[in-house]
């Protein structure tokens, strides 16, 4: 019996992030996921591109959802109230499982401006209560794969061949691609995935109706709601520059109804109330110092 073809992946809405200049210590910030567009990016919640000094994000807390954070330039020192600290440099990948109640600072380090991309993910309800983590996963330990024109770095996920070293508490993709001009690739990731990309420099074409993006160019993707996470599909990918490089994210929907409100993501407003009673009732532990 001759095998159905992958799905080949469409890209479905796109968009160029936009930019304000933010008081000191934050310099400048753009949202690459729009917080108020939750619904639709569903495991997702947002991402922000921030440019930072120290003193930005010192001590505070999460409940309900997962970080992902891309350090693009800079420094970004980790500090979190269970004794965990770390310096993480360009290209280095930071995974948080917030869980019941994570309490740190992410900080410019000396004089660094820290540029960073940092995804919020949610928890399915029964694990909005799992016992907080931490994961850095340094470039160098990110397996590459290089093909002709290229080569694809994964941190999260199987994908060409090999596994990345992150491991969330609900299963994504991440990878980064980079490409020379002119060169192809195509990408397979789980075809019951919701799927967004955002283009970190050059110029490029992408999925079945060769959509353009250049550097700051976002766009979601086309995917089979309820399919086999077992069975592939395919986006394809072509540099029209060089040092062409582009991040996609992928992850299978939740599916349940979320409230996020300020540094939490609950299920219900009352849940999220009791989050700020507990951080406020000292149940979050001591400040990340």
């Amino acid at each position: 019996m001759e095998e159905k073809p992958l799905f080949k992946r469409s890209v479905k809405d796109h968009w160029y992030v936009e930019y304000e200049e933010a008081s000191f210590p934050f310099i400048q910030k753009g949202w690459v996921l729009p917080a108020d567009r939750f619904m639709e990016f569903d495991p997702f919640i947002l991402m922000a591109e921030d440019w930072f000094k120290r003193g930005a994000f010192s001590d505070h807390p999460h409940r309900g959802f997962q970080t992902v954070t891309y350090v693009v330039d800079g420094r970004l020192e980790h500090i979190d109230n269970a004794g965990g600290r770390d310096i993480l440099e360009p290209g280095d990948v930071q995974y948080m499982n917030a869980g019941w109640a994570a309490r740190h600072a992410e900080e410019g380090v000396e004089n660094d401006i820290a540029h960073t991309l940092q995804l919020w993910l949610n928890l399915p309800k029964e694990l909005k209560n799992s016992e907080t983590s931490y994961q850095n996963v340094y470039g160098e330990d990110a397996p590459t794969v290089d093909f002709q024109g290229g080569s694809i770095k994964v941190f999260s996920g199987d994908i060409a061949g090999v596994k990345g070293p992150l491991s969330s508490a609900v299963p994504i993709t991440l990878s980064e691609i980079n490409l020379t001009k002119g060169a192809e690739y195509t990408l397979t990731i789980p075809e019951n995935h919701n799927a967004f990309l955002y283009v970190l420099s050059g110029d490029m074409d992408f999925g079945k109706n060769e959509v353009n993006l250049k550097k700051h160019g976002v766009a979601t993707l086309s995917y089979k709601d309820g399919g086999d996470v077992n069975k592939g599909s395919e986006l394809a990918i072509k540099a029209n520059s060089r040092k062409s490089k582009v991040l996609v994210y992928s992850g299978a929907p939740i599916k349940e109804e979320i409230v996020p409100y300020g540094p939490f993501v609950m299920n219900t407003m009352e849940e999220i109330r009791e989050a700020y009673r507990d951080f406020h009732n000292g149940k979050f532990g001591p400040p990340a110092v």
